[in-house]
């Protein structure tokens, strides 16, 4: 795919950094972290706002006069972190679910994010050349943020602007029907018994999603897949046999059992895989610091493409960040009622577990943004992860020196760090997914890197307003902030809920550790695997079948769809005798609509939840009735099975006709030859 305009300089794309789109990237900032994080309080569920930040830019700076792609993907790039900075929400709750927050106070918040935010960004610039510049992860969001920035510039592409805006309003307008008005069901999910044992089968019907499946490709959906089959296909029905739980249906059986015991075997498969993946890219991220620290000083390096932040400067402002973090946690663990000698050690511990663990997350991440995008990229996973360290360390440390609280002084000092890192870790995940947006389209990435510093400090003032305001509106299940609210409108924030969950039964040593060290096992099989396989040059990553046992079923099914969808395209043009020509067009147009599934389906989102809350409830527009919520799965089938047929044909449509006259060449050919 002929995705980047190598050696491009500046000046045929514009300016880079303005006053303006500083501006526009702060005010699209605001907008998105408000339905970000309404949505992820609500459904656990956040969405990269990178795609609808492009085109919202590109839109109204033509209103000023226009502006240049580079000006354009900046703008994105620093609106990217609303999206991402609001994956705070996936553990901080959880201080005021245990009751020791009651709301969430300015300075602690926004420090939390801000701290966590700068040493995301600082830990990915090193990783960029090791991740983005010496790595063939197929990035299916950057690579798609990237075709919606090049077809709203090119003017010699007019015919690929016009492919990606028909996909996403015809995906904008499936994602309206089902999630907006709910005369489509968003999926099908089907249960059974069988000699005891519950088996559950079903897919989503996101074309979004089945647009990332495009972009990742077969070999991670078939990693996927494999996670599916184990969860879904062996242990979820082989542990509902072996305990069977009176009083529920299959379907209820085998999804409480998913949740309370499959998905730590996810966990720990991501674990093992995630330190493998940390351990391989040991080497890259070492030779990525000295092609960095042998850059200097950006403007010194010989190509714009080299001009990172420098490494020194990035070194010393990572240590300096230590300070407020360290005095952060000092406060904290002063205010649980933690002090003298235990103080020092609990904060310089919880420093050191952020630094060193969040940085080893952050590289994990950014090669799941590499692998997977960053909307699909299991972070709630990284904070169980980060959850269940630290509350097998901080006891450690503790002792006997909090007193009769100490369950509740432990989570929360572990809720706290998880915070950090996982804000850390997701920043990372982001800004490497941007910094391949930015590769493509020719930018600059130090400059790059500087407008995310200025967005994860635009966010952090945002974020603690937005969150108190919706807390205080609806309240969060199991804690409300004062007497009389309606507990039907109270947000479930799921994430949160599940990371406090885990971390109290490691604290109450009340968690199911076999699950988890089941999952390690298979991590380690399934590592030794994706060895074999790489060796066989495919593409099977072992951290992959994890997340296939961690994500929700509808979501993995609709990703796998996509990929052997993109693969069966794909094959069905060579063996109709497309050339490599034929192939990568092919290939070209099926990322330009899957970028605008993703755009579509996104914009809905936005507008939805901007809807829903200035109504004060969810469902606003539902036109959903008895009788048509008895047909809604039938007719999302029928509108997903419909997307997909069109899709196949809008891929390889164009290239028929040659095909078909190759084909009758090669006829006459043999019949003269006869």
């Amino acid at each position: 795919m002929a995705v980047m305009e190598a050696g491009a300089p500046a000046t045929e794309h514009g300016r880079e950094i303005t006053v303006r789109g500083l501006v526009l990237g702060a005010l699209i900032t605001v907008v998105f972290m408000a339905a970000n994080i309404y949505m992820g309080l609500k459904t656990g569920m956040t969405f990269s706002s990178s795609i609808p930040a492009a085109l919202i830019s590109m839109g109204a700076l033509r209103f000023v006069g226009g502006a240049g792609i580079l000006e354009n993907n900046i703008v994105q790039t620093q609106a990217s972190a609303a999206g991402t900075l609001c994956n705070v929400i996936l553990v901080l709750p959880g201080l005021v679910l245990i009751g020791h927050w009651h709301g969430f106070p300015f300075w602690e918040t926004s420090l939390v994010c801000l701290i966590g935010g700068w040493l995301g960004v600082a830990f990915s610039i090193p990783l960029r050349r090791a991740l983005v510049v010496g790595s063939d992860l197929p990035y299916p969001e950057g690579v798609a943020a990237a075709e919606v920035l090049r077809a709203g510039h090119t003017d010699s592409d007019d015919r690929g602007l016009a492919t990606l805006l028909g996909a996403a309003a015809g995906s904008g307008l499936v994602a309206f029907a089902t999630n907006g008005l709910r005369l489509l069901a968003d999926g099908v999910l089907t249960a059974f018994s069988l000699g005891g044992a519950a088996f559950s089968i079903g897919s989503g019907f996101s074309l979004a999603l089945v647009g990332v499946g495009y972009l990742v490709g077969i070999g991670a959906c078939l990693a996927l897949l494999t996670g599916v089959v184990v969860a879904w296909g062996i242990m979820v029905p082989v542990l509902t046999a072996l305990a069977p739980q009176p009083g529920l249906s299959p379907g209820e059986a085998a999804q409480a059992v998913w949740a309370g015991q499959v998905r730590l075997v996810g966990a720990g498969i991501i674990a093992v895989g995630g330190f493998w993946t940390v351990a391989t890219l040991v080497r890259p991220i070492a030779r990525s610091i000295r092609a960095a620290a042998a850059a200097g000083r950006p403007a010194r390096a010989a190509s714009r493409q080299e001009r990172d932040l420098p490494l020194a400067l990035v070194l010393g402002a990572g240590l300096a960040l230590c300070v407020p973090l360290g005095a952060l946690f000092t406060r904290f663990a002063a205010d649980l009622g933690i002090a003298g000698p235990t103080l020092v050690s609990v904060a310089a511990a919880s420093l050191l577990f952020c630094v060193a663990f969040g940085a080893a997350m952050a590289a994990v991440c950014g090669y799941l943004a590499g692998l997977l995008g960053s909307s699909t990229s299991p972070i709630s996973g990284i904070g169980i992860l980060t959850a269940m360290v630290g509350a097998l360390l901080l006891p450690l440390i503790l002792g006997q020196a909090v007193g009769p609280d100490a369950r509740r002084v432990t989570v929360a000092l572990v809720l706290l760090a998880a915070s950090v890192i996982v804000t850390a870790a997701s920043i990372a995940n982001d800004n490497l997914q941007d910094l391949k947006t930015g590769q493509i389209v020719d930018a600059t990435p130090w400059r790059q890197q500087l407008v995310l510093i200025v967005g994860v400090a635009v966010g952090s003032v945002v974020i603690v307003p937005l969150l108190s305001l919706l807390y205080g509106a609806y309240g969060f299940v199991g804690s409300m902030p004062r007497s009389g609210m309606d507990p039907a409108l109270a947000l479930t924030v799921p994430q949160a809920s599940l990371v406090t969950q885990i971390a109290d039964g490691i604290v109450a040593r009340t968690l199911p550790w076999p699950m988890l060290l089941l999952g390690c096992i298979l991590g380690a099989a399934m590592v030794g695997l994706e060895v074999v396989l790489k060796r066989r040059a495919f593409s099977f990553p072992a951290l992959t079948v994890g997340i296939g046992m961690y994500l929700p079923l509808s979501v993995e099914m609709t990703i796998g769809v996509g990929g052997v969808l993109g693969f069966l395209c794909e094959r069905s043009m060579r063996r109709r005798g497309a050339g490599p020509e034929l192939v990568e067009a092919s290939r070209r147009r099926g990322v330009l609509i899957a970028s605008g599934f993703l755009v579509g389906e996104s914009f809905v989102g936005i507008a939805l939840t901007a809807i829903d809350a200035a109504s004060g409830r969810s469902s606003t527009l539902s036109l959903a009735g008895p009788g048509i919520a008895e047909a809604a799965p039938y007719l999302g089938l029928g509108a997903f099975a419909v997307g997909l047929a069109v899709t196949a044909r809008l891929i390889r449509g164009p290239f028929e006709a040659p095909l078909k006259s190759a084909a009758a060449g090669t006829g006459e050919l043999r019949a003269q030859d006869r």
